[in-house]
């Protein structure tokens, strides 16, 4: 049986897991990218998995660069679900959250729905994400860019 300072520990960085995505939202809504890309380690992972490609973008200056380009062309709206948090050791854990992505340049419309796959680093005493995987199941090109792919990032 735990002791209640084990399990105090437990809560606590089950409560800061938990805080990464929705924290990650709110840089998107609010074009945080700076505060955005330090929830990443220094060598943090981003990958896009669609139906006919996966990009991978990694470190703090890539993923930067990545998400100016990303968050300008809808204005994207994040909503996270159903965060599932598995912690394996007092400094890794990963987690599933779900996503539903509207266009504040659409006028909140619906624009694509998917899901991440996280995996969490303990640095110091905060956790960040050391990868982030995001599978898009419906993220479809938007109109202005039909000869192009999406490269939406959320």
């Amino acid at each position: 049986m735990k002791t209640t300072d084990e399990l105090v520990i437990e809560l606590a960085d089950r409560e800061a897991i938990r805080e990464l995505p929705v924290r990650y939202c709110d840089c998107v809504w609010q074009n945080d990218l700076k505060t955005m890309v330090e929830l990443f380690v220094e060598d943090g992972i981003f990958v896009i998995k669609g139906r006919e490609r996966e990009a991978t973008t990694k470190g703090r200056a890539e993923l930067r660069r990545m998400y100016e380009q990303a968050l300008g062309e809808m204005s994207p709206r994040p909503y996270i679900h159903n965060h599932v948090v598995n912690l394996q050791s007092g400094t890794k854990a990963t987690g599933r959250c779900y996503v539903e992505l509207r266009s504040a340049a659409r006028e909140m419309e619906w624009i694509g729905t998917g899901f991440y796959d996280d995996e969490y680093m303990k640095v110091g005493d905060q956790w960040k994400f050391a990868s982030r995987r995001f599978t898009s199941i419906r993220l479809p090109t938007p109109p202005a860019q039909s000869g192009r792919k999406s490269s939406c990032v959320r």
